[in-house]
């Protein structure tokens, strides 16, 4: 479309040369040679990425199969009267030189400036209007008020007499006119404004078009003819000021301003001749296939900018004034004769085909049923249509989403194209906001896969790709996601170095120790959940769960809790466990990383390939609470003796006398808590202890801590933070301080205080648990 023309005009125009220079034909050769180059390096880019598609079925649509689909849908559509050429306002770009449709211009606010100006001469019929486009009143129609505005109850009907081209036009009435809005009257430019052409069709105003394709002034018969528009609108703004028509002026004048989505140039609202779609049957139709559920859209706050949408549409004008694309297959005959010509049909002799394009947007709402066949009813097209779920930007819900949705209706007699549209976000830099060239926060997803890998950037993306919301990416967060790929790696090394296998039945859940039940039961409730956020494409959630099961339950607690029994060389059950458990969660694993979970699934279980197995089912018999509410006791226990040990400054890797005295239920666990804690064996005096829930703990900290240095160290943390606490105190208790103080201040000092309450808190029970002497 315009994107892909404007890339390989500036191609040329690095040359010294202009599509014009070349000619159609040549023209568009060069942009299939440029097509071909860009459409491998996406291909490659989609390759690397590991998208896991049929690549056996890539299609373009521009392919012969697809253009014949374009041809046979035009042709039904014109027969259905649902195509039409007609003069209607449209909106133009003036750098392109081609129509554009309503979605394709977004709307930018910006200053201009809001000027009143007198139409008529003294002695004669006199009104001011006030417009932001001074420059357009050379091609005015009319003068608008509305017909119960008393201000100009007498002149409708008058002629008023237009400055500089000298034209009588007329004073009319409609409802459309605001009262309150600048002087209550306002200019009618049926051939540059969109509401203007639909007053002046109502009152048969004429349309008199005063610019060129390039925006330039033209056929004025004044002064201002050649110049660009912006530069017309100060020059006329300035003679309007030497002959005394200014009323009034505004300035900054702040107001919605159309922009091409392809180039940013300003849209100019421009009557032409143009291809239509008329829509209104078709819109209803997509309406209705969302409304009665036969189409459901993820997430469901969606649903209304849909309808906004489809329920609001105007007319859409397809034609393009482009030479890149499907060309518009109407052809015009010697004597003004148009026909349609379909697939497999050929034009009369002495035709002339239209030198318009379609909008891309025309041939690519086909997709879902071209790219199947279609127009033939194929077995791909019985199989396969209506397709099960599209995942696609929200930012296309309206150019793509919605028109596959009005074409799909049509063609396939009221079958729609998918039962599920199932919308993301865009990404956008680490502070949330937009990327672009010029803000100079753009990413290279390419840089990234080469520095820390494809499956980091995978799982980072889909980490973050919460339905139907926009995303933030930094580097920081693809680094961590390379060090949980770093962490699976290393689980699976240590996994096969212990003698990790899937080989033989799961052993019974009545023969495992409570440890290995525990596991088993978090992976089944894993298995389920992600099962069920996949289900409704709550990518970022399920990618979450997945990653604080391998992370926290089978890195950080399993393994630690299981190599005592490794060590132990009674781990057979353990071996078998921990093989299934890795075999499962690198299936869990594969749509989001990949390459690191086939390569480690094929090293574990020498498979053939992790792509092609099985995906996990969760097992409800594994399912058990109550291992699960003892691990979590123990976690605390092994938590708070760690934080203990930290506290009174004993290395990680010391060993020190220790035991629990504890419920029985925790008995077979002891000596794997013992082994994670470095905790040694033995009778001894207890010096110190803690208690956590229904565990006490006892430690021997004869010889592992200097009691006096320490005991020293703690009184004068205790004095800081009781004096940081009175201070605190003081300042919370004093109301002048309180009355004057910013809010976020006094927030800041409260959490202060409760800060350092803890902190005594903490280090007075520190003091209570060191040894007498």
């Amino acid at each position: 479309g315009i994107a892909t023309q404007n890339v390989v005009e500036k191609q040329l125009a690095t040359q010294g040369k202009s599509r014009h220079n070349l000619g159609r034909e040549e023209f568009v050769k060069k942009v299939w040679e440029w097509k071909s180059e860009s459409g491998g390096a996406i291909l490659g880019q989609m390759k690397r990425l590991g998208d896991s598609v049929d690549w056996s079925r890539e299609a373009f649509t521009m392919d012969e199969n697809l253009s014949k689909a374009v041809l046979t849908i035009f042709k039904k559509l014109y027969d259905s009267e649902l195509i039409y050429r007609a003069e209607r306002i449209i909106n133009w770009c003036p750098r392109c030189l081609t129509a554009l449709s309503d979605i394709e211009v977004e709307h930018q606010d910006i200053d201009g400036e809001f000027v009143q100006i007198t139409y008529g001469d003294p002695g004669e019929t006199q009104i001011s209007i006030a417009t932001t486009r001074p420059e357009t009143m050379l091609g005015d129609g009319a003068v608008a008020v509305n017909p119960d505005d008393p201000r100009y109850k007498d002149l409708v009907g008058k002629q008023v007499k237009l400055p500089y081209v000298n034209r009588m036009i007329p004073i009319i009435a409609d409802e459309l006119v605001d009262p309150e809005f600048g002087t209550g009257a306002v200019k009618v430019t049926a051939a540059h404004d969109p509401n203007d052409f639909e007053m002046a069709m109502r009152h048969n105003v004429p349309m008199v078009v005063i610019m060129n394709e390039h925006g330039v002034m033209s056929g004025t018969n004044t002064q201002f003819d050649g110049m660009d528009r912006f530069e017309a609108r100060k020059a006329v703004v300035e003679q309007l000021r030497v002959d005394g028509r200014i009323g009034w002026e505004k300035r900054p004048y702040s107001h919605s301003v159309g922009h091409c989505q392809r180039c940013a140039t300003i849209v100019e609202p421009r009557l032409s001749l143009q291809w239509f779609v008329k829509v209104a049957p078709l819109a209803k139709a997509a309406g209705d296939a969302v409304r009665d559920g036969r189409v459901k859209i993820e997430p469901k706050e969606m649903e209304p900018r849909y309808f906004e949408w489809v329920d609001n549409m105007h007319d859409w004008c397809i034609s393009r004034q482009l030479w890149w694309g499907h060309r518009i297959p109407v052809w015009y005959g010697p004597n003004g004769e148009v026909k349609v010509v379909g697939a497999d049909e050929k034009a009369p002799d002495g035709y002339t085909q239209d030198p318009d394009v379609l909008d891309t947007w025309f041939s690519s709402a086909l997709w879902p049923f071209s790219t199947l066949g279609w127009p033939a009813d194929s077995d791909d097209l019985k199989k396969f249509y209506p397709t099960s779920v599209l995942v696609t930007g929200y930012d296309i819900l309206f150019f793509w989403v919605a028109r596959m949705m009005l074409f799909g209706l049509f063609a396939m007699d009221g079958k729609q194209p998918f039962h599920t549209i199932a919308l993301h976000g865009l990404v956008r830099d680490q502070f949330g906001k937009k990327m672009s060239k010029s803000r100079g926060n753009t990413i290279d997803p390419i840089e990234f896969m080469d520095k820390y890998g494809t499956d980091a950037l995978r799982f980072t993306l889909a980490r973050g790709a919460n339905p139907g919301k926009d995303q933030a990416l930094a580097e920081d967060w693809v680094g961590g996601s390379r060090n949980f790929a770093t962490k699976l790696w290393n689980a699976t090394r240590f996994a096969m170095i212990n003698g990790a296998t899937i080989e033989g039945e799961l052993p019974a859940v009545t023969s495992l120790n409570g440890v290995d039940k525990w596991i088993l039961s978090r992976l089944s409730e894993t298995i389920s959940e992600v099962d069920s956020l996949l289900e409704s494409y709550e990518f970022a959630r399920a990618c979450d769960r997945i990653y604080h099961f391998a992370w926290d339950d089978l890195c950080d607690w399993y393994l630690e809790l299981s190599k005592e029994t490794f060590a132990s060389g009674d781990s057979k059950n353990t071996q078998r466990v921990l093989g299934h458990v890795l075999d499962q969660l690198l299936r869990l694993m594969h749509p989001f990383m990949p390459f690191i979970s086939e390569e480690l699934w094929t090293t574990l279980t020498a498979g053939e390939s992790l792509v092609i197995a099985d995906w996990p089912l969760a097992n409800s018999s594994h399912i058990d609470k109550n291992s699960e509410k003892i691990i979590a006791s123990i976690q605390e226990v092994i938590t708070e003796v760690r934080r203990f040990r930290n506290d009174q400054g004993i290395k990680t890797s010391a060993k020190i006398p220790g035991r629990f005295l504890a419920p029985a239920e925790f008995a077979p666990y002891e000596s794997a808590m013992r082994f994670v804690l470095k905790l040694e064996s033995g009778d001894f005096t207890p010096s110190a202890q803690l208690q956590v829930g229904s565990v006490k703990a006892e430690f021997d900290l004869t010889g592992a801590i200097d009691v006096a240095a320490e005991r020293a160290r703690l009184t004068k943390d205790l004095a800081t933070a009781q004096k940081d606490l009175e201070t605190a105190n003081v300042k919370l208790n004093n109301q002048g301080f309180m009355a004057k103080a910013p809010a976020d201040v006094v927030v800041e000092i409260k959490e202060r205080l409760a800060k350092t309450s803890a902190d005594i808190e903490r280090i007075t029970s520190q003091l209570n648990s060191l040894p007498a002497k």
